[in-house]
């Protein structure tokens, strides 16, 4: 067993560290679990052995140094920290405590407060005008952060109303919600900056900026859970009551408070916040239960560094420590590959984790991380988990590189990233089996092969009875096998196959727009058909031939010779068209497309054709069909009830015809 001496001595010195890298660096180094349990652990070692003792132990202090850069503030007032309680019987042996201390088995009043994960201010105010603020820092000297504070606007600068004490000192948590620190990190990796590690590191960080205006831009709250110094005036005599005093005067306070009687509602309401924590738009990591009257407060008292009347119950830890032992690349529905860590397993907020997202190619070289570091993953509610820093001074020196594949794990095909996209794809589309799912619905869609009977759920089926591996398997399906799956009747096999049959003959555009090749659309469909009129020449076209069309560009150019150049492609186009795909013939004449380089927009209820009939054969003479009315549009088919895009082109100038006129356009055609 090891030396007591030794095993305190590195204990304290390893929390002196976490505290000067949290408090004074703002660069946490491990998460709250971690640190909690380095406390812990010296605590228990302290009590077993008090002749050790010594008034320079983290144990003997509340918080961190005072950084340098800010003027000190005497707390008047010193701002103590709170015991902890981890499991419900901390809660009965607390509330015990107090009854025995009191003397009285009653059941008692508590407040219970939501724990935000933010950083501890103390606000004075004289006269109803704030004259500083300061950081907890080691609970009796603080760091002066008046004018980053002003910036808050949760923070009131004069109070409200006039009944309030002529020296009040407000104590609340200033904290970053959840929406706006995405939004802060989002911003930070567009222009290539460090990221924050959690909500409560970016609120220290911002109240900490020796620049104001940097404060200002950060979206920062402030709720008060309390009071310290009262001179002049008189407050309520119950805690609930002080706090609403305080909301009557101009500031924030939590709407998931509540006064509760007995500590079996005390551990009630902790499993109903548990179980919304992940629905708050801020972090909390646990609920403060405080006894509500003040007199009780005062005879309760205090410890060496905590109030006795007070106590925090912490949730399970929403980060942890864990060693990364591989990382696998998923390809989606939509062929995005993403990197997974597999992991260590370890219980984070309750749940064993044993995978995390580490998003892209981006997010690896941003974090630097490595096969076989240490890292620190979080999870917040149902996000999937995600990986948020690395613990660099743990790396061993075998760990490896992540090496981001070249080809889809899954069908070899190369895989591509667009300029200007973060997302790695894998350019097999349609020869995927991991894309198969989603490239078989798109296919059998109303406005694609419109395959009849063909929905979502009897894709689900189809694919996982390994009836359906590839769009081209569509066409061979049999009657038995149909019969064979699960709500599936003689009549539905039967009007499947007739749809199947059906979509056999179709239009080269409507084959195109089916394939789901990535950027091309109804219209890009519609006007590679009508310029190349056969399948074959399209397959063979360089990208000087392919910019000649309209709609396409470098970027969708791209993209279909990719997907044409595709071996497994190539065959399941082969595979289609053996097996009975097919269209009439294109002829390009002035008659065959009197509508080329026509821009029409349909608007209102047409009663002769649907709409989506209207546009395609507007399409096949060659007019583009778009949803909006500019300058630029050439003719307005207006149906009963048109609305403002009829009022629009009315204003433009732009010739309007009506749905009589519309079928002798076409009939004309």
């Amino acid at each position: 067993m090891a030396n007591p001496a030794e095993e305190i001595a590195q204990l304290r010195k390893q929390i002196e560290a976490y505290n000067y890298h949290y408090y004074v660096l703002d660069d946490p180094r491990v998460p709250d679990a971690e640190y909690d349990r380095c406390m812990q652990a010296l605590i228990a070692l302290e009590t077993q052995h008090p002749q050790l003792h010594s008034d320079l132990s983290p144990t003997q202090r509340v918080g961190g140094e005072v950084r340098e850069g800010f003027a000190q503030i005497q707390h008047e007032l010193p701002m103590l920290s709170l015991d902890n309680a981890f499991d419900n019987q901390a809660l009965y042996d607390f509330d015990q405590r107090v009854r025995d201390r009191l003397n009285s088995q009653s059941q008692q009043c508590y407040v219970a407060e939501p724990k935000l994960d933010g950083l501890a201010v103390s606000l004075l105010y004289e006269n109803g005008i704030l004259q500083h603020a300061a950081t907890r820092g080691d609970g009796t000297t603080g760091e002066n952060i008046t004018h980053n504070v002003r910036t808050i606007r949760s923070v009131p600068l004069q109070l409200r109303g006039d009944d309030w004490p002529q020296r009040l000192e407000v104590r609340g948590e200033i904290y970053m919600p959840k929406a706006g620190f995405e939004q802060l990190n989002q911003r930070a990796r567009e222009r290539g900056e460090k990221t924050f590690m959690n909500p409560r590191n970016a609120a220290a960080g911002s109240l900490r900026q020796l620049d104001s205006s940097v404060t200002a831009q950060r979206p920062l709250e402030m709720c008060c859970y309390g009071v310290g110094i009262v001179e002049g005036g008189q407050m309520a005599g119950e805690h609930y009551q002080q706090l609403m005093q305080l909301h009557q005067w101009g500031f924030r306070i939590s709407q998931d408070m509540q006064l509760l009687e007995g500590v079996e509602a005390c551990i009630a309401y902790c499993q109903t916040l548990e179980e919304k924590r992940g629905d708050l738009a801020f972090d909390i990591d646990g609920i403060v239960f405080k006894v509500n009257d003040l007199s009780l407060q005062q005879r309760l008292g205090f410890v060496a560094k905590a109030p006795r009347w007070a106590i925090a119950y912490k949730f399970p830890a929403q980060e942890e420590i864990t060693v990364l032992h591989d990382v696998e690349f998923q390809v989606g529905r939509t062929g995005a590959i993403t990197p997974v860590a597999r992991l260590q397993p370890v219980l984070v907020g309750g749940v064993t984790v044993s995978n995390a997202t580490l998003h892209n190619a981006d997010e690896i070289e941003r974090l630097g991380v490595r096969i076989g570091d240490s890292v620190v993953i979080r999870r917040a509610g149902d996000v999937i988990p995600q990986i948020v820093s690395v613990l660099i001074e743990r790396r061993p020196e075998n760990s490896q590189a992540i090496v981001f594949p070249s080809h889809c794990p899954v069908c070899g095909a190369e895989v591509e990233r667009v300029e200007g996209e973060v997302v790695t794809r894998c350019t097999g589309g349609i020869s995927c089996s991991a894309q198969s799912k989603q490239a078989i619905r798109h296919f059998a869609s109303r406005k694609a092969m419109d395959i009849d009977g063909l929905g979502d759920k009897l894709v689900e089926q189809l694919v996982d009875a390994n009836l359906l591996q590839s769009i081209a398997d569509i066409y061979t399906l049999e009657f038995d096998a149909l019969l064979a799956l699960e709500r599936m009747g003689e009549k539905s096999a039967n009007n499947l196959l007739a749809a199947i049959e059906k979509s056999k003959l179709t239009s080269l555009a409507r084959f195109l727009y089916a394939l789901g090749i990535r950027e091309v659309g109804e219209a890009t469909a519609q006007a590679l058909a009508n310029h190349f009129m056969q399948l074959e020449a399209l397959q063979s076209a360089t990208v000087e031939q392919l910019l000649e069309v309209d709609d396409v560009g470098p970027i969708v150019a791209e993209h279909l010779i990719n997907f044409f150049a595709n071996s497994n492609n190539q065959l399941i186009l082969q595979q289609l068209i053996d097996r009975g795909i097919h269209w009439p013939a294109i002829v390009r004449n002035e008659q065959a497309q009197p509508l080329s380089g026509k821009t029409i927009v349909l608007t209102g209820n047409l009663s002769s054709m649907s709409r989506a009939e209207v546009k395609e054969r507007l399409q096949q003479l060659g007019a583009k069909v778009t949803g909006s009315v500019s300058a630029k549009t050439d003719l307005v088919i207006a149906g009963e009830a048109a609305g403002s895009k009829l009022s629009k082109a009315l204003s433009l100038g732009i010739e309007v015809i009506n749905e009589a006129a519309l079928q002798e356009l076409l009939g004309a055609q």
